[in-house]
């Protein structure tokens, strides 16, 4: 009791210690952000300014879209890896404390070590956005400082705040492993990604304000209001929940790949269970952070309809409407690779060919919805195909191309794949508690209920009028969270006491790993698609409705030029994390490796 209460104290002023500073950084932001300019107070607002043709430099006759593009899509992506990081190896680290098993805090400290590779590139690419942004716009940058004012000197301070936190974090593992000084590490890693979420907060409203533009007059552009209102623009909580959610599974989605690369590199049986563990809990980090992805998604895009119906119709029905249809190809691909991965698992301990029969039908259903997912409404067709066909669509499959559909087989397939990780955790355990079987009853006729509601609310959509189908998306969605929360706490009282099976980790194929380097390289091609698709909708302004964009490449440019684009600084990212997995292995540290099998 002495040594929990002392454990107690030593937390609680490790946590003071840290927080103070933290509690000032955001007091100190909300100050920045809130006051109004002294300018806009004398009454000084000066208008948005009007690009020419001349205000964009060119060099050798290049203008800087390209150069732009390519930066701000590889410091995105690295961003969101070393953002997503540290996020959940505080939760691991924290259930290693809690715990006591030092296998958690040895994986922790194993993907820190990936991040750190990561973080450099992550600055460079950085530098090299802002000054490709400084350097081929001036007059846009000089708005949105002109908008944003002191908030920029705030981001500055912030990120330095943050490369302070991550190597102290980092390089103060091992002197602050034991006793209550784990503690005190535990609150920097706390520190850490709260200066981390805010730096991407006021990032994204920086990207939302040129979308969604507020605190300006939507006549002339001039700056009436606080940064405060800017930031707090119609699509920044949207996007900020969308990108989180996102940043995990996509940092789950590399550091899984990292995990597979071990296991196929190493010889000794030790190594491939501690790996096989790595790309396991990986996995399920990533899907952790996937499956709630969808309805964030959706309520960007009902956010961005309410903003502008043109703007949402530009996305969703018009130019970059097919695009969609590539969003879903790739979705389903990380579904289908993210579940075979979890049905190679079953192998893993002995309960679990008792349900490996059922895999054929969780993959019936999750081929079943990609197909319909991936069904367009209308067809590109020429007019003799028009006319053999009756119309542009198709009288069987066109009905499968509208939300009602599509939103009836997402929802399906995230049950599935729900489904997929609850047999494996079920082959591992089992119930002693005296409901079991009652138990097992109630989780068999939740997903039955839940399935008919599911495919009920999606006919529903189908009858009434246009003008509530996306209100009737709600109840699908509804009804897949609750699938997932009553499932997981009746699974949690029925684990209590439950007999635990042995886990042979490393007792995987080699034809597994290879679903996880499948998913970042889905995950980063997907990213950049949505990156596409979010910067296209604003057509040809800068700011939407306030700045045009004078330049020669303002338009949208074509799917073609686009996916060419979004391969090349795909393959590029691909490389540098390739080269990042291969530095942070050379980089090994040589600290003794803790005794026994991995935790489940």
């Amino acid at each position: 009791m002495q040594c929990r209460q002392s454990c107690g104290q030593a937390c609680r002023r490790a946590l003071t210690q840290v927080m103070r500073p933290a509690c000032i950084l955001v007091s100190a932001v909300v100050f920045a952000t809130a006051i109004p300019d002294l300018a806009l107070a004398a009454g000084e607002a000066l208008p948005a300014p009007v690009p020419t043709p001349g205000d964009y430099p060119r060099i050798g006759g290049m203008g800087g879209r390209g150069f732009v593009w390519a930066f701000a899509q590889m410091h995105l992506f690295l961003a969101a890896f070393v953002l997503a990081v540290p996020l959940f190896v505080l939760i691991i680290e924290l259930l290693g404390v809690t715990t006591k098993d030092p296998r958690y805090d040895a994986m922790a400290h194993e993907f820190m070590k990936i991040s750190m590779a990561a973080y450099s590139f992550t600055a460079l690419t950085g530098g090299g956005l802002a000054i490709a942004l400084f350097l081929f716009y001036p007059v846009v940058m000089e708005y949105l400082m002109q908008v944003f004012r002191g908030q920029t000197l705030i981001y500055a301070g912030l990120f330095l705040m943050e490369s302070l936190c991550l190597y102290i974090y980092f390089y103060s593992w091992n002197a602050l492993r034991y006793g209550n000084r784990k503690w005190f590490h535990l609150s920097i890693g706390l520190l850490l990604n709260a200066v981390g979420l805010t730096l991407m907060f006021v990032a994204n409203a920086w990207a939302t304000f040129m979308m969604s533009p507020s605190g300006v007059d939507p006549q002339t552009g001039a700056v009436i209001g606080t940064v405060w209102e800017a930031t707090r623009n119609p699509l920044w909580n949207p996007l900020n929940l969308h990108r989180f959610l996102a940043n995990i599974a996509y940092g789950g989605a590399i550091v899984g790949a990292y995990a597979a690369y071990r296991f196929l590199s190493v010889r000794t049986a030790k190594e491939r269970s501690h790996y096989d563990w790595m790309g396991y809990t990986s996995n399920f980090i990533a899907i952790a952070g996937f499956l709630p992805l969808p309805f964030a998604g959706y309520w960007l895009m009902a956010e961005i309809y309410a903003y502008s119906q043109q703007m949402g119709i530009t996305a969703m029905g018009g130019v970059l409407a097919w695009l969609f249809i590539i969003q879903a190809v790739l979705i389903g691909t990380i579904i289908l690779a993210a579940n075979y991965y979890l049905w190679c698992g079953l192998g893993r301990t002995a309960k679990g060919a008792t349900y490996a029969p059922y895999v054929k039908y969780i993959a019936v259903v999750i081929v079943a919805g990609f197909l319909v997912w991936v069904t367009p409404h209308t067809l590109i067709l020429t007019p003799e195909e028009i006319r053999i066909l009756g119309g542009t669509h198709h009288g069987f499959l066109g009905p499968l191309g509208i939300m009602p559909a599509k939103n009836t087989a997402v929802n399906l397939m995230l049950v599935a794949t729900f489904l997929s990780f609850q047999l494996f955790y079920r082959s591992s355990r089992e119930p002693t508690v005296s409901w079991a079987r009652t138990g097992n009853i109630l989780i068999v006729t939740l997903y039955v209920a839940g399935i008919i509601n599911i495919v009920a609310a999606g006919i529903y959509g189908y009858i009434t009028p246009t003008v509530y189908k996306v209100g009737a998306s709600v109840p699908q969605v509804v009804t897949t969270v609750s699938i997932i929360v009553f499932a997981l706490i009746i699974d949690g009282f029925m684990g209590r006491g439950a007999k635990t099976a042995k886990v042979h980790w490393g007792r995987m194929s080699t034809r597994s790993q290879y679903a996880l380097f499948v998913l970042p390289v889905a995950f980063t091609w997907l990213m950049g698609l949505m990156g596409y698709i979010r910067s296209s909708v604003r057509t040809h302004w800068h700011v939407y409705t306030i700045m045009k964009d004078a330049s020669p490449e303002a338009y949208i440019p074509t799917i073609g030029q686009a996916g060419n684009a979004i391969t090349l600084i795909t393959l590029a990212f691909m490389g540098v994390i390739v080269f990042v997995f291969w530095l942070s292995q050379l980089g090994a540290s040589k600290q003794a490796e803790p005794a026994g099998e991995p935790a489940e």
